[in-house]
């Protein structure tokens, strides 16, 4: 079997694990609920009058939301990254897509990543393994990746636990700092540096920001576990265990979050890593981040049906405007000066 066939085998075994089998965090939580909202009871608001508005890297969303990063390279992917991209295209949301690889190695495929089309105005990330640089990978592969979404940025996903578990993982990280700053200075768009489930600490994204990466998303443990689904997957007994054992290992998502922002104020920050729910968007928004991230619930819609999607989007974006209006706030950035948001002893 080639390279490229075994990337698309891949693929298809994640979509199908992630749908079919339970590879969430259990013995963590993403640090969320350790934190309350103090409710207020007279917020001489109109709730009609409350925007869940936003910005990130220049361009306006109507809600804090990011269509997290999951799939591509499969009819399966294909159909459910078409349904994700009309729906962000209504509701002015963003989105990324999974790894690229595959469709940077084989052009047949590109087309279930393609969702320019159907979504002309959102903010969409296209996205590449960073330690790819490492195996043949450079500009012109990053660039080809970004054309083939007509992306507004390139997200670097950092993986080295699910790569040591993947049977055939790439692990040689070395040197990884030097190129993607090269790449940050390189491209024409800029780079958002992203784990995969088991967090980014404050110490790594200072060396990140100083490397030239434009945002972060911190993709901290707690939700659906990478490490589980590369153990489902494999075939040897070591690999299975290494999946068993890391099962649930990493930074809560919480903790990612206001590590960062005691690190650096200012960088565009997207929180995800096992939320849920619109009051764990407006948590994560609440503690510092800017645009919060969601992959499992929005692909549990996605592989329903478009209308679930449709649902599902509009019951988040309630929830988000219902915690503001609680909470006497009648945008996020009053949400984010209020002090709304307590920790729990």
């Amino acid at each position: 079997m080639n390279s490229n066939s075994q990337t698309q085998n891949r693929k298809a075994d994640h979509l199908r694990i992630c749908l079919e089998s339970d590879v969430q965090f259990h013995n963590i939580t993403n640090g969320l609920d350790r934190y309350r909202f103090t409710h207020c009871c007279l917020p001489e608001l109109n709730r009609n009058e409350i925007t869940t508005n936003t910005t990130f890297l220049g361009k306006q969303l109507g809600a804090p939301l990011l269509i997290s990063s999951m799939t591509g390279g499969t009819e399966q992917a294909k159909m459910i990254n078409y349904r994700l991209a009309k729906v962000a295209q209504k509701y002015k949301i963003a989105m990324g897509v999974g790894s690229q690889r595959v469709a940077v190695e084989n052009s047949q495929v590109a087309d279930t990543f393609a969702v320019r089309s159907l979504a002309p105005d959102i903010l969409l990330f296209a996205n590449l393994g960073a330690v790819q640089l490492n195996y043949d990978y450079g500009i012109e592969q990053c660039q080809q990746a970004i054309d083939i979404l007509e992306a507004d940025a390139l997200i670097l996903h950092l993986n080295p636990l699910q790569e040591c578990i993947q049977t055939e993982g790439d692990t040689n990280f070395r040197g990884l700092f030097d190129k993607i700053s090269k790449l940050c200075y390189s491209l024409p768009v800029p780079v958002i540096a992203k784990e995969v489930g088991n967090g980014i600490s404050g110490t790594m994204a200072q060396k990140l920001i100083d490397a030239g990466v434009a945002a972060i998303d911190v993709a901290g443990a707690g939700g659906t576990s990478w490490a589980k689904i590369e153990g489902e997957r494999a075939t040897d007994i070591r690999q299975r265990r290494l999946g068993e054992t890391f099962g649930n290992w990493g930074i809560p998502t919480a903790k990612c979050i206001t590590d960062i922002r005691a690190f650096n104020s200012d960088i565009p920050l997207i929180a995800s890593g096992g939320l849920r729910n619109g009051v764990d968007v407006a948590k994560a928004i609440a503690l510092g981040a800017d645009l919060s991230g969601l992959a499992w619930p929005f692909l549990q819609a996605a592989a329903e049906s478009e209308e679930s999607l449709n649902i599902l989007v509009d019951i988040l974006i309630a929830e988000i405007t219902t915690v503001l209006f609680c909470t006497g706030n009648a945008n996020l950035s009053e949400l984010k000066k209020s002090g709304s948001l307590e920790k729990r002893e």
